[in-house]
């Protein structure tokens, strides 16, 4: 018998955990396996080993593990991975296949474009967005958080779409404002690349709140990610890719 175990970050701000919580809700509904549960990486429970057990109890043959995270980095290579591994010598008997994160697609973008239009602010020639992600000193981030630039800037060919990082990677987010205040455009808009909010969400409102002291700009702070259609079909196509024969199974667990 088949499970899935979604496995979603973690955050210390309990609002994103039960937005992670119900957001996992929705996706379990439009799945046919009797067996589901969710977890966290870290700072909230239930843990990966907790879910992964209860699957086990339930009666599970095979856990097909799926990263319920934006893009590729150290967290969806290595942090997970070590856990699973644990697991499954824990239960060898138990078949595993691990999933890949939602990653890099003209559908993501769809969204992007959705927080743009939802603020009724019109994006003209003289506008900036920035595209704010985590950040990661993983390489393959700033690679999918480019190629996610890029796609963006295909749909607006005439503005400039800057990506930046909250977190260990450059251009930091604090520096990518500061340039685009600094500049001629009369509006910057600001989307966070982020699932759910956090602690990571409120750093980008405070960094808002001291820079338009400065400038003279229109600032509008788009809504992050959040629950989405698309994103539900995104985690659907990872379940499909891992499931039954000849499956797509990730070679970092």
């Amino acid at each position: 018998m088949e499970a899935i175990l979604y496995i979603c970050h973690g955050s210390r701000v309990k609002e994103a955990s039960a937005q992670a919580i119900d957001f996992i809700k929705v996706c379990m509904q439009a799945q046919p396996y009797s067996i589901q549960e969710y977890c966290f990486l870290e700072l909230e429970t239930p843990t990966i080993e907790e879910a992964y057990e209860r699957c086990v109890q339930k009666g599970a043959t095979s856990i097909l593990a799926i990263p319920v995270l934006l893009l590729t980095a150290v967290h969806a290579k290595h942090d997970i991975p070590v856990i699973l591994n644990k697991m499954k010598e824990r239960y060898p008997a138990v078949d595993l296949k691990y999933g890949r994160p939602i990653g890099v697609s003209e559908k993501m973008v769809d969204i992007l474009v959705e927080r743009l239009e939802e603020t009724n602010v019109r994006v003209t020639e003289d506008s900036w967005v920035l595209l704010v992600g985590r950040g990661s000193s993983d390489p393959d981030v700033k690679r999918d958080l480019s190629r996610l630039a890029d796609l963006l800037r295909n749909r607006f060919p005439k503005i400039r779409v800057q990506e930046c990082y909250l977190t260990a990677a450059t251009p930091s987010f604090g520096e990518a404002l500061e340039f685009a205040v600094e500049s001629r455009s009369n509006q910057v808009f600001i989307i966070p690349y982020l699932l759910f909010t956090g602690l990571l969400m409120q750093s980008i409102e405070n960094s808002i709140k001291k820079i338009q002291k400065k400038g003279k700009q229109e600032i509008i702070l788009c809504r992050y990610l959040g629950y989405h259609p698309k994103i539900e079909q995104a985690i659907s196509e990872r379940i499909h890719e891992v499931s039954g024969e000849g499956a797509y199974v990730s070679n970092y667990a």
